[in-house]
């Protein structure tokens, strides 16, 4: 019998399940690890600040045992690649395949203040917090700050920025917005060009744009820059610092960094038969950029490495290829949005385009969402 330990029940960890199952490969066992019974897809944060509902979005990861699935519903305590051993609070697992699909932790402890005076609006645990600072919020400053690179879904700053500005217009509530960003341009990915469609729309709603704005502390009511220059606040949305779960850097893989890096194509680590797929991983464009974190590039990183353990225990040279093809969204309002999209792996540089706002383009962001947990959680 050959096992599989997956790490992790994310986009990526999901995709390479469901891929590796439905293959139906006799003596193939799957066991997918995760501590949280709910999967929600990481947009829909955004939703959650602002009190908008599109409808059902959650799915329960107790159903994937009826696909035939494991779950092992437990923390994971330690990990040893070279073995291919995982320990949980419930005991202790050994493979034939690794693959580390654990995402990211948030680290706002890195920047003094944060904890203290910010909203961490990509905590889950945070966010009513923040909807209702957000609901009660009668006037003043108002700050996205992005305190770290990379992070997750790219466009999500300039979206919660966009909508949370269209949202307390229509209450008739007078607010002044700020973004920043420790980056040369709002997604440096989509060039000058693109980048100038994205900061003219911040522009056209009255929305001040930072960029080379690094923040090092927080206080109450303003965030300092490493420039010597402050920004006044009343109401700080943040999105903490990102690195690899404890877990991951401490054993190795990540070697001393905040990162695991892998082979962009493969997806391999420098342990055989160990992958590390999705937001945990560093990804490294053509252009020596790391690739944007994404869920959707997490999905069909899942889908090659598990492609590449069917073909290995095939017996055959594993040649799927994970080719950087995706993209995402960034919604301007509540009818619109754009499409960021193209070939990221692309070479000599990546090929990115940003579409026109379009109800298309919004309604399609909604319907991945509805796909997938059909997909994987019914």
């Amino acid at each position: 019998m050959a096992r599989v330990l997956m790490l992790g029940g994310g986009f990526g960890g999901l995709a390479a399940a469901h891929h590796l199952i439905q293959a139906n490969i006799p003596d193939l066992e799957v066991i997918l690890f995760d501590q949280e019974e709910i999967f929600t897809v990481g947009f829909r944060k955004t939703w959650t600040l602002l009190g908008i509902d599109p409808g059902p979005g959650n799915g329960h990861r107790s159903n994937l045992e009826k696909k035939g699935i494991r779950r092992v519903h437990s923390r994971i305590t330690s990990i040893d690649p070279q073995r291919k051993v995982v320990k949980t609070n419930d005991g202790q697992y050994s493979g034939d395949f690794l693959v580390v699909a654990l995402g990211v932790e948030l680290a706002p402890e890195l920047i003094g203040g944060f904890q203290e005076f910010a909203h961490s609006v990509y905590d889950r645990r945070s966010l009513p917090q923040a909807a209702q600072a957000l609901r009660q919020f009668q006037g003043g400053k108002i700050v996205v700050g992005i305190f770290g690179n990379p992070y997750q879904c790219p466009p999500a700053p300039y979206e919660i920025a966009l909508l949370v500005n269209e949202q307390l217009r229509q209450r008739q509530v007078n607010a002044d917005l700020t973004v920043f960003t420790p980056l040369p341009m709002s997604l440096p990915i989509l060039g000058n060009a693109g980048c100038s469609v994205i900061e003219d729309r911040l522009e056209s709603a009255g929305i001040k744009f930072l960029a080379n704005h690094t923040a090092v502390s927080v206080e109450a009511n303003k965030v300092f820059f490493s420039n010597g220059t402050h920004e006044a606040v009343d109401l700080l949305l943040g999105i903490a610092p990102h690195r690899a779960p404890e877990v991951v850097r401490s054993c190795g893989l990540t070697d001393g960094g905040d990162w695991v890096p892998v082979n962009s194509e493969t997806l391999e680590t420098g342990y055989p038969g160990v992958f590390a797929i999705g937001d945990v991983n560093q990804v490294k464009m053509a252009n020596g950029k790391p690739l944007p974190k994404a869920g959707v590039f997490a999905e069909g990183q899942g889908k090659v490495v598990a492609q590449r353990i069917l073909e290995t225990l095939a017996g055959i040279q594993p040649v799927a290829i994970f080719e950087g093809m995706g993209g995402c969204f960034l919604e301007i309002d509540s009818q619109n949005a754009l499409k960021i999209e193209g070939h990221f792996l692309a070479k000599p540089e990546p090929q990115v385009i940003l579409t026109d706002a379009s109800p298309k383009h919004l309604e399609e962001k909604r319907q991945f969402e509805k796909d997938r947990l059909a997909d994987w959680l019914k």
